[in-house]
């Protein structure tokens, strides 16, 4: 009988297409399942609780495959980690229900956004966070993300060809916070329209740079318009953060 493996997988995004496989490009995806192959001697398919974009980064990416293997579900870990590169980590390997579906059954996700205000950026850091040279407030930065908070149609924020039918999403949380000198926004919701997160922070920051309030973020909500949001913020700041499974999880 086949087993469902749940893993849980952290990656540096900078040097991927993303996560989904591309017929030009290394994704993460790809680097997993090439793994897959060699302890299976067979291909295998990875299903990921969503996708990345080129450059983003993860902290607890959710994906999971179905094998006849008789390696122990514990030891996926150090046997996947043995053959990947050193820009993925498979952080647990867990047994699933047999109809477990990382993507379907997703019931939150939680990305965070790392920005650095400040005139240079150590090399160490650059490849993790957006530099601005604004720095903005706190609690002005809060009070324009507010409006995002609940269930909204997104449109404004989607990037041009997201495939979405609907556009609508829930929003549980939209808050920025100071970490360790970087503004850190973390958002959380039931699901995501393409760059949808980037153009949110990208907007955010925009706003606060003009002047702006809460009631401009909510006229631009309300528009529906891509042309009246800012620009995408840059990938490198992005990381999913976590994946969860049941609604009522402190987020």
């Amino acid at each position: 009988m086949k087993r469902n493996i749940k893993l849980v997988i952290s990656y540096d995004g900078t040097d991927f297409c993303g996560w989904q496989i591309q017929k030009n490009g290394r994704s993460v995806q790809g680097e997993i399942e090439n793994a897959l192959k060699q302890l299976h001697s067979a291909d295998l398919r990875l299903t990921g609780s969503g996708r990345t974009d080129s450059g983003v980064h993860a902290n607890g990416q959710v994906a999971n495959f179905y094998t006849d293997s008789s390696i122990p579900t514990g030891k996926f870990v150090p046997a996947l980690n043995s053959i990947l590169p050193q820009d993925v980590r498979i952080l647990e390997s867990s047994q699933a229900a047999e109809d477990f579906h990382s993507r379907f059954d997703a019931k939150i996700r939680i990305y965070r956004y790392y920005i650095k205000a400040a005139d240079v950026c150590l090399p160490s850091q650059s490849r993790y966070c957006w530099r601005v040279r604004t720095k903005s407030d706190i609690l002005r930065l809060n009070k324009i993300a507010a409006p995002l908070v609940g269930v909204h149609d997104f449109t404004a924020f989607a990037a041009a060809g997201d495939p979405s039918e609907s556009k609508t999403r829930l929003l549980y949380s939209a808050v920025f916070t100071m970490e360790r000198g970087f503004i850190v926004f973390k958002i959380a919701g039931n699901a995501f329209l393409w760059r949808m997160v980037r153009s949110i922070v990208g907007t955010i920051i925009e706003i606060s740079n003009n002047g702006g309030s809460a009631a401009d973020m909510l006229s631009i909500l309300d528009s529906k318009d891509r042309s009246r949001a800012g620009a995408t913020a840059p990938p490198q700041g992005l990381f999913l953060d976590r994946v969860l499974y049941d609604e009522q999880a402190i987020i």
